[in-house]
C-alpha cells in the first residue's frame, strides 16, 4: 500500500481514527494534576474534540508532495538537491525542479507574524536552564509518551525496539540544542536547517510505515500524522515551561511567551498545521491535554519495552559504576514525579514512590535562577556547555539528524 492510497482511505473515514479518545477515562486519570494547571475547565469542546480526530487523518502535504517527487527522481538525487537548496538557497540551483521551488518559496521568508527578538530571547531561556532543561524533557515528555500506542507502533515499525534508546535521545537533543543557538532560526542558521531536516525524516518514514501491509487508517489515522506531531513539538512549549516552574526554575510571563514563540515557529517549519499551533501558554496547556485525552491508550508491550530502554540507558553511559546507578535512580525520581505512581505503574517501571532528586534539587533550581537574572549571557553560555556535555556523554559522536532512522530513509 502507498501512502496516496492511504489518503485517499483517510477521505472517506467517518469521523475520527478509532484510536481517538479510546482510552479517555484512563487519560483523564493521567492528566489530573495537569488539566489542574488549566485554572478551569479544560475539557474540550465537541468541535475542539471532533478537530483533533481529524487531524490524525493528515499527514504533511507540502513534504509529502516533495517526497513524492522525489522518489519519481531518486530519492538519492532529489535529496542532494533538497540540501543544496537548504544550505545555499534555491537560486544557487539553476533550472530548479517546480516541486522544490515551491517548497522554499514558502520557506525562504518569514511567516508575518515572526518575531526575531523573541525568537533569540525564547532560545537564551532554553541555554539558561542547563541540563534541567532534560530531565523534563527526557522523564517528563519523552517517557510519558510511551503511554501513547499509536505513537509506539510507528517506533515499532521503525526498529526502535532494537536499537538502544541513546542515539534517538542524542538526535532529538541535538535538534533542540540546534534551535535554541543564538540566530539559530534564522534563514540559514543551524536551528533552521536542522528543523527542515526533522521533516523531510518525517515524510520518509510516514512514506515507509504507509507501505507496511498491517496498517490500518481507519483505527491509527495517516503514520506521523498532524495530531501526534503537534503533540510532540507542544512537549518544548507549554509542557517544557509547567516542568521547568515545578522544578524550582524561574521563567517570567515575558520568557514562557518567547518560548512560546520559539515552538511555534519552529512547528510552523515542521510542517504542523497553523490551528495545532498555540500562540499562548495558556492556549498550549489546554491544547496539550486535549491531546493527551486523545493519543493515550491501554498500556502495551511496546510501550513497556521502550520505556524499559530508556529507564536503562543511563548504564550505557561512559561513566563510573556508581555514576551509571545514580544517573539511573535520579532519572526514575523525575519519572516518578511527573508520572506519578499510575504512569510508572502503566509503563511498568521500578516503582520509586519519593521523587528525591527532584526535591533535592527545586531549591539549588530557585537559587541559580535568581543568580542567573544578574549575569543571563553567563549563565546562558555556562547552561549551553552542560547540555553538550551531555549529549556527549550519551554519543561518542555529535549526533546527525536522521541517523536512527537512516536504513528507512534509504530503503525509500
Amino acid at each position: 500500500m502507498s501512502l496516496e492510497i492511504l489518503l485517499d482511505q483517510a477521505q472517506a473515514v467517518h469521523g475520527a481514527p478509532a484510536r481517538h479518545g479510546r482510552e479517555i477515562a484512563r487519560a483523564r486519570k493521567i492528566g489530573a494534576r495537569f488539566s489542574a494547571a488549566l485554572l478551569r475547565n479544560g475539557e474540550p469542546m465537541q468541535a475542539e474534540w471532533d478537530r483533533l480526530g481529524r487531524a490524525l487523518l493528515r499527514g504533511d502535504e507540502q513534504m509529502d508532495d516533495l517526497v513524492a517527487w522525489m522518489a519519481q527522481e531518486g530519492i538519492g538525487k532529489g535529496r542532494a538537491l533538497f540540501d543544496q537548496a537548504l544550505e545555499h538557497g534555491i537560486v544557487s540551483i539553476p533550472d530548479a525542479p517546480n516541486p522544490l521551488k515551491r517548497f522554499f518559496a514558502i520557506y525562504d521568508a518569514p511567516p508575518a507574524w515572526l518575531d526575531m527578538t523573541l525568537l533569540e530571547r525564547g532560545a537564551e531561556v532554553g541555554r539558561m536552564q542547563g541540563n534541567m532543561g532534560t530531565y523534563i524533557l527526557r522523564d517528563g515528555a519523552l517517557m510519558g509518551g510511551y503511554q501513547a500506542p499509536g505513537f509506539n507502533k510507528v517506533l515499532v515499525m521503525t526498529g526502535a525496539l532494537n536499537k538502544g534508546p541513546a542515539k534517538r535521545l542524542a538526535e532529538t537533543a541535538q535538534w533542540w540544542l540546534d534551535c535554541t543557538e543564538a540566530g539559530a532560526m534564522s534563514r540559514f542558521g543551524q536551528g533552521f536547517k536542522s528543523t527542515l531536516r526533522v521533516r523531510l525524516i518525517h515524510a520518509l518514514v510516514r512514506r515507509h510505515v504507509a507501505e507496511t501491509p498491517a496498517w490500518d487508517v481507519a483505527e491509527d489515522g495517516i503514520p506521523l500524522n498532524q495530531l501526534d506531531m503537534a503533540a510532540t513539538q507542544l512537549a518544548f512549549g507549554p509542557l517544557y515551561l509547567i516542568g521547568a516552574r515545578t522544578l524550582g526554575l524561574i521563567i517570567t510571563r515575558d520568557e514562557g511567551r518567547a518560548v512560546m514563540h520559539l515552538i511555534r515557529y519552529a512547528g510552523y517549519l515542521m510542517g504542523i498545521e497553523d490551528e495545532l499551533l498555540p500562540w499562548t501558554e495558556q492556549e498550549g496547556r489546554r491544547m496539550l491535554y486535549h491531546m493527551l485525552l486523545s493519543v493515550v491508550g491501554r498500556p502495551d508491550d511496546a510501550g513497556r519495552q521502550l520505556a524499559a530502554s530508556l529507564a536503562n540507558e543511563p548504564l550505557s553511559r561512559p561513566y563510573g559504576v556508581l555514576r551509571k546507578h545514580f544517573a539511573r535512580e535520579s532519572h526514575l525520581s523525575v519519572n516518578v514525579f511527573f508520572l506519578g505512581l499510575r504512569g510508572m505503574e502503566n509503563l511498568g517501571l521500578p516503582r520509586r514512590y519519593i521523587p528525591w532528586f527532584p526535591l533535592v534539587t527545586m531549591p539549588l533550581n530557585f537559587a541559580r535562577s535568581l543568580i542567573a537574572r544578574l549575569a543571563r549571557q553567563r549563565f546562558a553560555e555556562t547552561g549551553r556547555r552542560a547540555q553538550r556535555a551531555w549529549v556527549h556523554s550519551l554519543v561518542t559522536d555529535k549526533p546527525k539528524i536522521g541517523s536512527a532512522a537512516a536504513k528507512i530513509v534509504e530503503a525509500v
